[in-house]
């Protein structure tokens, strides 16, 4: 064996040039990317981006036009079902059996990894432990919580020891005592050494759990990076919010000492490298509160993305 050589892990997907149209509309629009084996990554982009579509294509649940993809070293389309055996999935929408309890939603589901009852039977306790679902295990699912139900989808995604799991906007809606367990369970999987994909609209989260993440919008790719390197390289350190009324003359100076400034409704937004300055200036204002924080990921994310809303 030759010794001293760094082997360079195969990536759990690999995507070139993907594109996906459905009728005029370009979805995905020339896609690349490669993700690391034991990472977590993450898919940022306002609603009709294209992260789903591009979540379902490395699932093989969604054909693609153009571009190739290699997820676990398969080729896709090709290898679909060889795929999905390896892959554990969490939907947008929970897709529990209102008819089984909580453990036979899990049974259920291995049937269709061909895995027979007794295989699993250690497992499905183990998962029902790791979601802190044990004590509901007779429960029918229409009686769960809306955090139950999520909780029970996440532990159902792994029920085939999967080496990959994809989630679609795993704490939607969530709770925040909820949301945080769910992230303390993501990041021990992570910490196993299994893949994680996400999309969210958290920024937190994607901030928690996310070792590089895309930012997305129309399709396309507008950076890739850590968190941290993304903050760096598209906003200013700091943000000053003021709050109340601002005149156009004091908007107008505020923006000539500043890197960048913005009006969002009744909201005024400096970004700046030297907050100081700014903040003495404002200690005389009127009628205005002022917020001084750190730059974040949501800011390169409006920076990117832009504050319109979308439908």
């Amino acid at each position: 064996m030759t010794q001293g050589l760094a082997v360079t892990p195969v990536p759990v997907i690999e995507a070139q040039h993907l594109s996906k149209r459905f009728g005029d509309l370009r979805a995905v629009d020339d896609l690349s990317f490669s993700i690391p084996a034991g990472q977590c990554y993450g898919f940022l982009g306002p609603n009709g981006a294209g992260k789903t579509t591009t979540l379902k294509m490395l699932m093989g649940l969604a054909s693609f036009d153009e571009g190739s993809l290699r997820v676990l070293g398969h080729a896709l389309p090709q290898d679909a079902r060889a795929v999905r055996a390896r892959v554990g999935l969490v939907p947008q929408a929970d897709n529990l059996d209102p008819d089984f309890t909580v453990r036979e939603n899990l049974f259920m589901y291995a049937r269709f990894f061909g895995l027979k009852r007794r295989a699993v039977a250690d497992r499905v306790e183990a998962l029902l432990a790791f979601a802190e679902l044990t004590a509901k295990a007779e429960a029918k699912v229409e009686t769960l919580s809306g955090g139950m139900k999520r909780r029970l989808t996440i532990a159902r995604a792994l029920i085939n020891d999967p080496e990959l799991v994809i989630l679609d906007e795993p704490t939607t809606g969530l709770d925040p005592q909820v949301r945080h367990l769910i992230w303390a369970r993501l990041a021990e999987l992570r910490a196993r050494g299994v893949s994680l994909i996400l999309t969210t609209h958290y920024m937190e989260e994607a901030e928690r759990l996310c070792d590089r993440l895309v930012i997305m919008d129309h399709g396309r790719i507008l950076d890739e990076g850590t968190p941290a390197a993304l903050i760096h390289r598209h906003v200013e350190s700091d943000v000053i919010e003021l709050r109340g009324s601002v005149s156009e003359a004091l908007f107008t100076t505020l923006r000539s000492m500043s890197a960048h400034a913005e009006r969002q409704g009744t909201a005024v937004y400096i970004y700046t490298h030297a907050a100081t300055p700014i903040l003495e200036f404002l200690e005389d204002a009127d009628n205005l509160t002022v917020i001084h924080r750190r730059a974040g990921l949501e800011d390169v994310f409006l920076r990117l993305t832009g504050r319109g809303l979308r439908e």
